[in-house]
């Protein structure tokens, strides 16, 4: 087969019938004029073999062959009009769009204070709007366009219709205050269980991560209170003897912030968190959300853990 011979105009035409049909419709998307329509939907039958769109008492009805045809052919029309877009330079960046996007208190503290200069500096129009998760993977905000990303690592078994990208890659570690008696000789299993503990839950449920864990092991430990953010926990553990079992980097940045705190591996095998950001097929190809992921996980790259960014991850 030779390609020269063929009309890339004549996808678009299929395209627009299929999503219109309606041959008024159509012309008027196209801006031609009917006779030259029905010019080029014959050559598109031609092309075919297949009449493809036949009168019916509204408009026009899809062949067999056209429902055939159509899953490849549009996404192959999608994939052109996507290349240029691409070619057409910066100029979607200088127009007004709202973002929102659903994550926790966490991720807004070390993502949003390196993005919102960047996109303010190169999209001034656009506005990021953030919401928190409560906890839970915001499905249906997705589906009916409430929700253009949702960030955190608590999203599993995402459905067939949603996409998703890792960020980052954090280990646990147990936070503590310097003078906590309870670790006055190290921080093994047993100090472990012995220390009252707080826990960040964003859903009201105290059964984490490290419950699980210790669980397999047939053990429990001591939780005196479950707090419904990131930041506020290691506020409390300077001023108390709790533990506080957390992500790496909340616990780098409090030990980083007060020389009174002091960080732990802890003392039974937890598995890395995976802070992913999720979306809709629907908005997969819209190319400002495009831009808007591709920017988020830069900026996930520079601000990554230090223990994740060693390990090459």
């Amino acid at each position: 087969m030779n390609i020269t011979s063929k009309d890339s105009n004549l996808l678009y035409l299929f395209k627009v019938l299929y999503e219109e049909q309606s041959l008024s419709a159509a012309t008027e998307r196209m801006a031609l004029s009917q006779p030259a329509l029905s010019h080029k939907l014959k050559k598109l039958r031609d092309e075919f073999d297949d009449p493809l769109f036949v009168r019916a008492a509204r408009g026009l009805t899809p062949t067999p062959k056209a429902h055939a045809l159509a899953p490849e052919l549009l996404k192959l029309v999608a994939q052109l009009e996507r290349f240029y877009q691409d070619s057409e330079g910066h100029d979607f960046l200088s127009k007004a769009d709202t973002i929102h996007i659903f994550t926790t208190d966490y991720m807004e503290q070390l993502i949003l204070p390196v993005l919102l200069p960047r996109i303010h500096q190169q999209a001034p129009k656009l506005r990021l709007v953030t919401h928190n998760t409560q906890g839970k993977l915001p499905k249906q905000e997705l589906e009916n366009g409430l929700c253009d990303i949702a960030i955190a690592g608590f999203f599993n078994n995402l459905p067939d219709s949603f996409y998703q990208q890792t960020l980052l890659r954090e280990q646990f570690k147990v936070l503590a205050r310097a003078e906590n008696p309870f670790i006055s000789k190290g921080m093994d299993l047993e100090a472990y269980l012995a220390a009252p503990h707080i826990v960040t839950t964003l859903t009201g449920d105290l059964d984490g991560v490290a419950d699980k864990a210790l669980l397999k092991l047939g053990k429990t430990r001591q939780i005196a209170a479950g707090i419904g953010s990131f930041s506020a926990p290691p506020q409390v553990v300077k001023q108390s003897d709790f533990l506080l079992t957390c992500l790496g980097s909340i616990a780098d940045n409090a030990v980083k912030n007060d020389p009174g705190l002091i960080q732990f591996c802890p003392p039974l095998t937890l598995p890395k968190v995976e802070v992913v950001q999720a979306w809709h097929q629907r908005t997969h190809d819209d190319r400002i959300r495009r831009w808007i992921r591709q920017q988020i996980k830069q900026v996930a790259n520079e601000v990554r853990p230090e223990e994740e960014a060693r390990s090459g991850l």
